[in-house]
């Protein structure tokens, strides 16, 4: 029948037509504009299950078809489908095949055909027992674009896997994930940047699902070294460069949110893992300073700033077990690159990580930090001088009283750092070889810095604590001849004079924020007597950072920046001073220690080697006194006072210079004119305004103006100070009767008298020796030049009795010495007391050593020489059946 199609025989059941030679495929049938209609009864034959006629081409796109006829063979080449007449026809491929190849246009500059996307995404939600097969055709897709280097095609099939992942519900993306990270591996393997940037931004994407599935079979491993390798990229371009590294960036950050939340997950904590990512982010971290600037001004994304996103991200989620992994990259990465020196950038690298962490993990920090300082022991000043200036800034950030169990071990190891860094400074060498050199300037730069480190960590820890670190410091200060010296034993007594003078630096640190109200707890026996027996050492600069200690314990009010200068002009009212009532605790406290403290004051005045400091900080001290535990009592013991210091700067007996006198009547002037305006009745105020205005006139070189200034105008000679120019005491108690203090002005008639003790010789010992000497020297039955008895004595129960009592004669005697030996123990401090019971040791054994050399003399010979024996008579072996 003309117009009609021939037809084709079938091909008998079970044959299969022959294959093409591979490589070739049948030619498509032309395609005609109109075909009549069949005859009634006359049917197409049917065509197998999942084959369709040829698709029709228009005459209007007839001049197209040799193109289109090129792009179906090139296709069924690149797909490279089996033999036979199913993967010769395009029609005839699977429906998710047929759907995936629809969402890429003809030309890749026209980007994802959209509405193909969205019949590809209602399929695979369809049926999603073919995700598997799309994302599998997928990548084989884009593996194919990829190695022929058509890099649009590339583009958008990643863009449809990564809208195939957003779309899929959580149950279903296990199916997609595999092939979608193996593509990202290959395109992470190749030379193209912009690949790199392509395939990080996916797997971000990816990573900010959440999966209610769990997956076991997962591996992040070259994800975590790749994305580390990106952010040390050093490309030409900066712009590409930058770009590069803040990709990098993201996906670690991208790698961390998928796998930190996630048990079954890659332990991102580990330290081969920490050892990647950590110095990738420091070295971005690193370049704030000058890369800034540039990206800034080009307007690029900064990788600093990126950098400290995810550095905080990452610290933020670390538990308390991680910490240590995440810390320790950190300290290596700023001894590898030398970092510790320059300071800045370890200082902000660690507060990043205090302000990151959660507040209760911040001293596992504080731990890391500590022993890192031990392990550079033996390194540079400069390099344990930056890790000291870390731990004070981390001490800073770190929450109050986190440190917790590990406080001694602080100020512990602080402590062993100033030690070491004496023994530096003395030697000249931080190393015990001799090899490395070191210079007094770096390692005062240190022991500042560990200094400093100290206060801060005690600023932030409880007030019950401050005091027990005070003690803990006031318990390694070294004393000559009790204490050991803290340093080596090349380093001798200038070693632990350093030491001391450090230590209390330390003290004064932590006292001059200590705020406490009871007094009792802040100045305990314990820590208060062997601070004021510092007070009578010969170095000047240890009395003054006594008395600085002093003053700013007891000052709770703050008033010494008030009383920065002694003067007799100011008006306190002009001074704003703080005066509270003196409480119970108070009373107690002025009570029990009050006469020690005015003693060492009084002491402290005798002193030759005083200077300008030292009579600034005496008034200092004093002042604050009579503010915060004033009351008629104390005030009258205080004028007391400064009547024995006026009487002594007129002794002839003390070895003052005229300077040291000048300095005392200056002192006294200034602080009874403090006191006048206080509180005591104005008749002793006009008594104190007249011996001023009577200096004023003739005596200009007694008052505090004169003699604390630069270049003081001393008189030449010997001081000469008339009657007029002293405070009168019994015009001092007759100005206070009358008045609330007149119940106390039976005080002035005994003059202030300090009782010289041994703690004044003790403090100033230099070995045991000197203890032990000066001990038997008080014992007055002691004489080591009394000659022994002679051999012919006879041992009676009165010698034994004696010796092992040693009782005197009179019971007046004895009853003296009771007293004096309770009083003793009651006053004297705690190393005294030890040292004394040693040389009553000592004492005791060489007399029963005399005796048993009596006892056991050999009878005279008739010569009247004794032969000498081989074998003590005691230690000799008698038999069994002696008898005596």
């Amino acid at each position: 029948m003309p117009g009609t199609l021939p037809r084709f025989p079938s091909m008998p059941r079970g044959i299969n037509p022959p294959s093409l030679p591979r490589g070739l495929t049948m030619p498509t049938l032309p395609s005609l504009s109109s075909l009549p209609s069949m005859p009634r009864g006359i049917t197409m034959p049917n065509l197998p299950r999942g084959m369709s006629l040829p698709r029709v081409v228009a005459m209007s796109t007839v001049s197209r078809a040799p193109r289109r006829l090129l792009q179906d063979c090139c296709s069924v080449l690149d797909h490279q489908t089996p033999g036979g007449l199913c993967g010769c026809c395009w029609a005839l491929r699977p429906r998710y095949k047929r759907l995936v190849d629809n969402i890429f246009p003809e030309d890749p500059e026209d980007g994802l055909v959209k509405a193909n996307m969205e019949k590809l995404t209602f399929f695979a939600l369809s049926a999603p027992e073919k995700l598997d097969r799309i994302a599998a055709y997928l990548s084989e897709r884009l593996t194919r674009e990829l190695n022929r280097h058509r890099y649009g095609y590339v583009c958008i099939a990643m863009e449809a896997m990564e809208q195939l992942l957003l779309a899929c519900h959580c149950q279903s993306i296990n199916l997609l994930v595999e092939s979608f990270l193996s593509t990202l591996r290959l395109l992470l393997e190749a030379d193209r940047p912009h690949l790199h940037i392509l395939a990080t931004s996916a797997f971000v994407k990816f990573a900010n699902i959440e999966e209610d599935t769990p997956s076991y079979h997962r591996s992040y491993d070259f994800f975590v070294s790749r994305f580390s390798q990106m952010c040390h990229s050093e490309h030409e371009d900066i712009d590409t460069q930058n770009k590069i590294r803040v990709s990098g960036i993201r996906g670690l950050q991208g790698v961390v949110r998928k796998t930190v939340d996630d048990e079954l997950q890659v332990n991102i904590w580990e330290p081969r893992h920490m050892e990647q990512i950590v110095p990738a982010l420091l070295v971005n971290l690193q370049q704030r300073t000058h890369t800034d600037r540039y990206t800034k001004f080009f307007c690029f994304e900064s990788p600093a700033e990126q950098t400290e996103v995810c550095f905080r991200e990452l610290l933020g989620r670390a538990a308390y077990g991680h910490i240590t992994n995440a810390i320790r990259p950190v300290l290596m990465h700023l001894d590898t690159h030398s970092l510790w020196e320059g300071r800045v950038f370890a200082v902000q690298c660690f507060q990043i990580i205090m302000y990151s962490i959660q507040s209760q993990h911040s001293h596992l920090v504080i731990q890391q930090l500590l022993g890192h300082l031990d392990a550079n022991s033996r390194s540079p000043a400069s390099v344990r001088a930056g890790i000291v200036e870390v731990l004070s800034e981390a001490a800073v950030i770190e929450a109050t009283g986190s440190v917790g169990p590990t406080v001694l071990e602080v100020f512990n190891t602080l402590l062993r750092q100033l030690r070491q860094s004496v023994d530096y400074q003395l030697t000249g060498y931080y190393d015990n070889a001799g090899k490395h050199k070191t210079t007094s300037p770096e390692e005062k730069t240190l022991q500042d810095a560990v200094i400093k480190t100290i206060g801060s960590f005690a600023n932030r820890l409880p007030v019950y604590q401050r005091s027990e670190v005070m003690l803990f410091i006031m318990g390694k200060i070294p004393v000559p001849g009790i204490y050991p010296a803290l340093g080596s034993p090349n380093a001798g007594f200038e070693g632990s004079r350093m030491i001391q003078v450090m230590l209390l630096k330390s003290l004064l640190q932590v006292s001059e924020r200590y705020e406490s109200t009871n007094l009792l707890t802040a100045l305990p026996s314990s820590f208060l007597e062997p601070l004021l027996s510092f007070t009578l050492m010969e170095d000047p600069e240890i009395r003054l950072l006594v008395l600085s200690i002093l003053t700013s314990l007891i000052d709770r009010h703050h008033n010494t920046a008030r009383l920065t200068a002694a003067s007799v002009t100011f008006d306190v009212s002009a001074l704003e001073l703080k005066e509270d009532r003196c409480s119970r605790q108070d009373n107690l406290f002025i009570r029990k220690h009050a006469q020690r403290l005015y003693r060492h004051v009084y002491l402290t005045c005798k002193e030759e080697s005083s200077g300008r400091g030292h009579y600034l900080a005496l008034f200092t001290l004093l002042a604050v006194i009579s503010l915060e535990l004033a009351n008629e009592e104390v005030v009258v013991d205080l004028i007391r006072l400064v009547l024995a210091l006026q009487e002594l700067a007129l002794s002839n007996q003390e070895c003052l210079s005229v300077f040291n006198r000048c300095g005392v009547q200056a002192v006294c002037a200034a602080f009874l004119h403090l006191l006048s305006q206080l509180g005591p009745p104005p008749p002793f105020h006009q008594h104190v305004t007249q011996v001023i205005e009577s200096r004023h006139g003739n005596a200009p070189h007694l008052l505090p103006e004169e003699v604390f200034c630069d270049k003081p105008r001393l008189p030449e000679g010997e001081l000469k100070v008339d009657e007029a120019f002293l405070f009168i005491q019994s015009k001092i108690c007759e100005a206070l009767t009358g008045s609330s203090y007149s119940a106390h002005t039976e005080r002035f008639n005994t003059p202030y008298t300090p009782q010289i003790t041994d703690e004044d010789r003790l403090s100033k010992r230099k070995s045991i020796g000197d203890v032990i000497s000066l001990q038997i020297d008080m014992d007055p039955e002691y004489c080591p030049d009394t000659e022994q008895k002679p051999q012919t004595e006879q041992i009676t129960f009165e010698t034994l009795k004696n010796a092992i009592e040693d009782r005197g004669s009179v019971e007046e005697e004895e009853r003296r010495r009771r007293m004096q030996l309770v009083e003793r123990f009651q006053t004297a401090p705690f190393e005294e007391i030890a040292a004394h019971c040693g040389a009553r040791t000592s004492l005791l054994q060489s007399r029963l050593e005399r005796v048993l050399d009596v006892i056991i003399r050999p009878p005279p010979s008739p010569s009247g020489v004794s032969p000498p024996r081989s074998t003590p008579l005691y230690e000799m072996k008698f038999p069994d059946l002696c008898v005596y």
